[in-house]
Parts: structure tokens; C-alpha cells; sequence
């Protein structure tokens, strides 16, 4: 049986989506970074929390994982005498969390495209299904 191969070497990888990053791409973070993205100026530790319905503990390991990962940085200080922590995208953050979300419109381009054509129910010569 003749192998199918992509139309043309331009379709080679066309869903590999090379630009969405595992440690943007998980649920949590992804909340957080939108979070943050829309504070530039950033926002306070339980406000993050609050915002994205997470754990103190939940939270404080995705940040750690994101501040690794150089998207995010933690400002300690205080606020009405008491200990606070700021959370803020690096301005590496921001552009690199840009070019995640163009990923991801192209996913859902290429999905809502697909969702408007008719389905189409051939098979492959000598398949059926399972």
C-alpha cells in the first residue's frame, strides 16, 4: 500500500505547532500568565490565588516553575505592615507568552476551519473501522 504523504513539503509538520510551550500549556499556568498578562503592573499573591482558584501550595509551585522558566518574578515587600509577594511577567514573559497565544490561534483556526467543512467519512482502501 502506497504511503500517504502531506500535499506539498510546506504541510510537513503543519500541526506540530512548534510554539506552544509545555510550561505555559498546562491549565493553572496558563490562568496565571493570562492573569498576570492582564495586570501589567502585576498582582499580589492572594490576588493570583483568588483569580485562578488555586491552593496557596498550588500556586506557589506553578510560580516556581514559571519564575524557572524566566516568564514570571517575584517581588517581596509589604503592604499594611504585613509581608506581601507581587507577581509579574518578565518582559520576556510577555513576548514569549505573544507568540503562545498566536499558537494557539492557529490551533483554533485550523480546528474551526475543519468544523465548517463537511465530514467526510471515506477510508483508506483495505480499512474498515475496528
Amino acid at each position: 500500500m502506497a504511503e500517504r504523504k502531506p500535499e506539498s513539503l510546506e504541510d510537513s509538520g503543519r500541526f506540530a505547532y512548534e510554539g506552544l510551550e509545555r510550561v505555559m500549556h498546562e491549565k493553572a499556568r496558563l490562568g496565571m500568565l493570562t492573569s498576570l498578562m492582564t495586570h501589567p503592573e502585576g498582582l499580589l499573591f492572594g490576588e493570583l490565588k483568588e483569580l485562578c482558584s488555586l491552593t496557596d501550595g498550588n500556586l506557589n509551585r506553578h510560580l516556581k516553575v514559571l519564575q524557572d522558566a524566566g516568564l514570571v518574578e517575584l517581588w517581596k515587600g509589604t503592604r499594611h505592615n504585613r509581608p506581601q509577594t507581587l507577581c509579574r511577567m518578565t518582559a520576556e514573559g510577555r513576548k514569549r507568552f505573544v507568540q503562545y497565544i498566536a499558537s494557539l490561534e492557529r490551533v483554533i483556526a485550523d480546528a474551526a476551519q475543519a468544523a465548517r467543512a463537511p465530514a467526510k467519512r471515506a477510508f483508506l482502501k483495505g480499512f474498515a473501522p475496528a
